[in-house]
């Protein structure tokens, strides 16, 4: 019998972690996916792109039991994200100070909040937590040792136990990563995407528009975080390419989407345009977003946010990890939300008809597994 064959490409988030990382990342979770069901998926080596290198990789996923074939092809744009990874903290610091003058010129936070209120303090926590943590970590052995010593020994005890533990704490709460994304986000709205990301997201649109004729039975453009506004500004670029017609064998699915982290910027207005244009565009859009993930936006309809309507087939779904996971197992609390931005990408404890592997490599299309999964009570 002739395999079903699905091509999907992923545009990850901002992440400097590259391809290495991301392909073990599927090669687990297949063979978590494989346990659950007795489907023995085999993941190959990676290779280029049809593009190089620099533009793609990609690995074949065979299901054979379920007579499927995925060509999967991991869309690069981590060594851009590298190039502006802050390292150095009092860099960061300094930076971040810049972000938040801008987020409170041009951010529009009172109609962030009303659409969900959980990233405006995901998004307004990080500059809070890395002013107070170092300063408690130093003043409470400060306040403490002054009974004993002079005030300056003491302070200086209170700096040294502030700089052993102040960052342990900090990197457990995803303080400096968020930090990192809302800056390079604010230049991002403000500026725009620059000569070298715009040529690479030319570039995703040119490697999707030159698939969507092949030998294809389905074509999935899976975004995940940040990518998920990437994701729409390629998605414009591949519209530029084809025209208004896409075929119905395509679709695009937002894992984890942030879209309002730079569409709700005013004065982003180059991201505006991309979306107005998608606004009177058909095509199948799926969003799956977690309520308790705080860095997502859970039922908001990025092709609203600058239009009154949109055209496109669209479902805004939670993936209801709770239902998937043993308590021990599941990815709750705070310090925990780091982790649970990525069970997007991860298989549970229970087989879901919308975990990644499902989607990707699995039995069902993706209306199909969309469909069962609506049956869960």
């Amino acid at each position: 019998m002739e395999k079903f064959k699905r091509k999907v490409f992923y545009l990850g988030g901002f992440d400097p972690r590259g391809v290495r990382f991301y392909h073990q990342l599927y090669r687990d979770q297949a063979a978590r996916h494989a346990a659950l069901t007795g489907d023995s998926l085999t993941v190959s080596a990676r290779r280029a792109g049809a593009a190089g290198s620099t533009v793609s990789a990609a690995w074949s996923v065979d299901n054979d039991a379920a007579g499927t074939q995925t060509d999967y092809e991991y869309l690069r744009w981590e060594d851009l994200v590298g190039k502006v990874w802050i390292r150095n903290p009092l860099k960061l610091a300094w930076r971040s100070i810049a972000t938040y003058v801008g987020h409170g010129r041009f951010m529009q936070f009172g109609r962030m909040k009303a659409l969900r209120p959980g990233p405006v303090l995901t998004i307004c926590y990080p500059p809070f937590l890395a002013v107070m943590i170092p300063l408690l970590f130093a003043l409470m052995p400060a306040l403490l040792l002054w009974i004993v010593l002079p005030f300056w020994a003491a302070a200086l005890v209170g700096i040294g136990v502030s700089a052993l533990l102040s960052g342990k704490w900090l990197n457990k709460l995803v303080v400096p990563w968020l930090l990192r994304f809302t800056y390079y986000h604010h230049t991002l709205a403000a500026g725009g995407p620059g000569e070298a990301l715009d040529a690479r997201l030319d570039a995703f649109a040119g490697r999707i528009a030159d698939e969507l004729d092949g030998p294809w039975d389905e074509v999935l453009f899976v975004t995940h975080s940040a990518g998920t506004i990437l994701g729409m500004s390629v998605m414009r670029r591949l519209f530029d390419r084809r025209g208004d017609t896409l075929p119905a064998h395509f679709a695009m699915v937002g894992l984890g989407q942030v879209v309002p982290v730079v569409a709700l910027r005013t004065d982003a207005r180059w991201y505006h345009a991309d979306l107005k244009v998608l606004a009177d565009k058909h095509f199948r859009y799926v969003d799956l977003s977690f309520p308790p993930d705080g860095a997502a936006y859970f039922n908001v309809n990025p092709l609203l946010l600058v239009a009154d309507r949109h055209a496109a087939r669209v479902d805004m779904l939670s993936p209801r990890f709770h239902l998937f996971y043993e308590p021990e197992n599941y990815h709750g609390g705070w310090s925990n939300k780091y982790e649970a931005h990525f069970d997007y990408l991860r298989v549970g404890d229970r087989l879901s008809p919308v975990d990644f592997i499902s989607l990707t490599a699995g039995r069902s299309r993706l209306d199909e597994s969309i469909a069962a999964f609506r049956t869960i009570p």
